[in-house]
């Protein structure tokens, strides 16, 4: 049996159109959060005074989490843009002439939305706990650097926080001779030491430093008393004091994001799968799987959205799939708040976001494929009502507030030429007549008409408002 043959260069032309506004979509969204994220890593850069290779790292162990967001906003934005462009050039109206229908066009789609969700994968399941880590880690040795660089000949030395260090010289090992340290650390007197030699070791994995000192004294002053003890060898450990945070995560403990899916297991068995300790272990696990899914399911959403635009329409594709994204983020957090609160099952809890917005894409999918409105008119119109009920008459009175502001920080003059001997427009409901000037000038309800203002008064007709503000201003 000969199997059918694909339609390649189709497949291929959908895919270029695609991947353009992608890339496009990708470039512009990564500058935004690049320029949300410079902020907190410019601080890291002042108080540790790294240089910009450092910061290059710094910035390259933060990347994978960014990316996290990026990437399926910049594929959903890449379908949505790709399908407008080919319903407003009406190539999808000159594709279903020729017997190709959107099924026939879905295969591209699925592939590069399975391509994207499967990076995302790997870079929520593998390279960003390892960013983390490793950020954590270059944060304690960016901070030795500088305890190093602090460290001078002949100089008192406050780098070490309540430890003032002073070294007469250092040589070529690094080794110091004739050392005075001043410890303060939760102490009203400091316990004063002097050594003949010394030297610093760093230990990075415990985020300690030692500073070993050798044939000295240390002279300890509580009150009246004064204690004097002679060493041969002596030790102090001094926690690294890097950053508190950098960019939003906490550098003193290893937090749920920085461990890998084997550590998750374990302690949510550490501390059992049916607390609130141990649950937020397996959350965290799940969600490293959902989110890649969920980007697979909103790429796809993208294509019935984007077959919304069309010759004389609004583009209303990017929007709508904006209002999404925020929605699946919105629901998908709900639901994780509420496995951790123990209110939901945990494989429910954490998949529930792809059902429903598996299910809805694959419902506006059917309908617009039908070329039916994504909504039913009957939605449309209940929808519709509602907006005119609640958030019209918002808008039309702040509307009129605005105007009636305006009015009254810029009075407009009005000369007699103006007004006087101008036809006035009245309405015969309200008794109101209106000038020229203003806005209800023609409206329709204002049938009447007379040759000036002095007229329509004397037939017991008044000026709105605004024209009264007119002919008070046009007064000497």
């Amino acid at each position: 049996m000969r199997l059918p043959r694909l339609p390649l260069l189709l497949y291929s032309y959908v895919a270029t159109e695609l991947l353009a506004p992608f890339f496009a979509s990708f470039i512009i969204l990564y500058s935004v959060f690049f320029l949300v994220r410079l902020i907190p890593l410019l601080e890291v850069v002042l108080e540790l005074r790294i240089g910009f290779a450092d910061f290059i790292r710094l910035f390259c162990y933060i990347f994978p989490h960014m990316l996290l967001y990026v990437i399926p906003m910049a594929s959903m934005t890449g379908v949505i843009i790709g399908f407008t462009r080919l319903t407003n050039d009406r190539e999808i109206l000159a594709f279903k002439a020729c017997g190709i229908s959107l099924l026939r066009m879905l295969p591209p789609v699925v592939i590069i939305a399975a391509t994207i969700a499967t990076l995302t994968g790997f870079f929520s399941v593998h390279l960003i706990p390892a960013g983390e880590q490793n950020m954590k880690l270059l944060m304690f040795q960016l901070a030795k650097e500088k305890i190093d660089k602090g460290l001078k000949e002949k100089t008192f030395t406050e780098a070490l926080g309540d430890l003032v260090v002073y070294v007469d010289d250092i040589d070529e090992n690094d080794h110091w001779h004739g050392v005075y340290v001043s410890d303060m650390r939760d102490r009203d007197q400091p316990i004063i030491t002097i050594a003949k030699a010394g030297r610093m070791e760093a230990e990075v994995k415990k985020m300690m430093v030692t500073i070993i000192l050798e044939d000295g004294t240390l002279h300890n002053a509580e009150g009246v008393d004064n204690q004097v003890i002679r060493f041969e060898k002596y030790q102090l450990q001094i926690p690294l004091q890097a950053p508190k945070t950098v960019d939003g995560e906490s550098m003193d403990q290893i937090s749920r994001g920085a461990l890998t899916q084997e550590q998750l297991i374990q302690m949510a068995e550490r501390f059992g799968p049916d607390n609130k300790k141990g649950i937020v272990f397996l959350t965290e696990y799940w969600d490293r799987y959902v989110m890649p899914v969920g980007c697979f399911i909103l790429s796809l959403l993208g294509l019935p959205l984007g077959l919304q635009a069309g010759p004389g329409k609004r583009a209303v594709g990017i929007p709508i799939g904006l209002g999404f994204f925020v929605g699946f983020y919105v629901v998908s957090t709900t639901c994780k708040v509420m496995v951790e609160d123990l209110v939901l099952p945990l494989l429910l809890g954490m998949w529930l976001p792809d059902i429903i917005f598996a299910l809805l894409a694959i419902y506006i999918f059917y309908r617009v494929e039908r070329e039916y409105p994504i909504l039913p008119e009957t939605v449309q119109n209940f929808l519709a009502s509602i907006f005119d009920i609640t958030i019209k008459p918002i808008l039309y009175y702040l509307g009129l507030f605005m105007k009636w502001l305006l009015h009254r920080r810029t009075p407009v003059e009005v000369s007699d030429a103006d007004t006087i001997g101008t036809k006035v427009h009245a309405n015969a409901t309200t008794k109101e007549y209106h000038l020229s000037q203003c806005e209800n000038y023609t409206c329709s309800q204002c049938t009447i008409e007379f040759l000036s203002p002095e007229v329509a008064e004397e037939s017991g007709f008044r000026p709105c408002s605004y024209c009264q503000t007119l002919l008070n201003n046009q007064k000497p």
